[in-house]
């Protein structure tokens, strides 16, 4: 950045989405202003009514930073530390997947059949691979009477989900566990919700460079065609889901197909349905552990 006029806020949001545009970040707007707002201790909105502002040389210095930080690929979440997910924040870092807003459809499709008028008030929820815990706070808020149990593999992951349990002061209906999968809950469970890996080892090498070079791997990859996890966590539910519970899965257009047909082939559980994003891939998929006679 030249010193040759001045660095208002308005020069510094515009230098930078040149900049950051020139590196390919994909909302390089955006990007300037949370960086900047993060690095002037204010809110994003405040921004637009401070164009005229100089900002002092410590702050300048810590956009800078951040600036060449992002150019370099650092997702924002990752810099800022934080990453907005049904419009609450939580806390994140690099030993976790940073929450998208696809994910927000697990949370509505919980809580709507969390509202039918069979179900039970008081659901025993079990959140599989809970990463920031984003998931099991969301639905720990909605569904009043619930008990959720994130578990994760990562003990680096739950450290940041203990924070986040602790920031929404969920401690009461959230538990953490340190598990493979469902190992470590026991049944019977009301519903089982999870957000798995299921990207293939080919996908996973055409993602942006942002996901591939900085978020975990293990949170992202199950293996050679994406369905590994769901192979593995399909039999532990089938155990521990009480009959009549609900099995809700994030997917994606690419193994969606594949994973309807592994539920239904082990005959345990009803007719699979989808929840569609608002582009109108498939994006949950939900099904009922059936009781099975005999």
């Amino acid at each position: 950045m030249s010193e040759s006029e001045r660095w208002t806020i308005g020069r510094l949001l515009s230098w930078t989405t040149e900049f950051l545009t020139e590196h390919e970040a994909g909302s390089a707007r955006l990007d300037a202003e949370i960086l900047l707002a993060n690095s002037l201790g204010c809110e994003r909105i405040d921004l637009y009514t401070r164009f005229a502002e100089e900002p002092e040389q410590p702050v300048l210095g810590q956009f800078r930073q951040l600036v060449r930080q992002r150019a370099d690929g650092c997702p924002v979440a990752y810099l800022v530390g934080q990453r907005e997910f049904y419009s609450r924040q939580f806390q994140v870092s690099p030993d976790v997947l940073i929450p998208r807003p696809e994910t927000e459809f697990i949370v509505i499709t919980a809580m709507d059949l969390a509202s039918s008028p069979e179900s039970d008030s008081s659901l025993r929820i079990a959140d599989v691979g809970t990463g920031c815990g984003n998931i099991a706070i969301c639905l720990a808020q909605q569904i009043p009477g619930s008990t959720i149990v994130g578990l994760d593999i990562s003990p680096a992951a739950l450290e940041v989900a203990r924070a986040n349990v602790e920031l929404h002061g969920m401690g009461e209906q959230v538990e953490l566990l340190e598990s493979d999968l469902l190992a470590a809950v026991d049944g019977p469970l009301d519903m089982i919700v999870s957000n798995p890996p299921y990207v293939s080892e080919s996908e996973y090498e055409q993602l942006e460079r942002d996901v591939r070079e900085f978020e975990p791997q293990l949170a992202l990859v199950a293996g050679p065609t994406g369905l590994e996890t769901y192979q593995r966590l399909l039999p532990e539910a089938i155990e521990k889901l009480r009959p009549g519970g609900s099995l809700l899965l994030e997917t994606s257009p690419m193994v969606c197909p594949l994973l309807v047909e592994l539920i239904e082939s082990s005959g345990r559980f009803g007719p699979v349905e989808l929840t569609r994003d608002l582009a109108g891939h498939p994006r949950v998929v939900r099904s009922q552990r059936l009781e099975i006679q005999g």
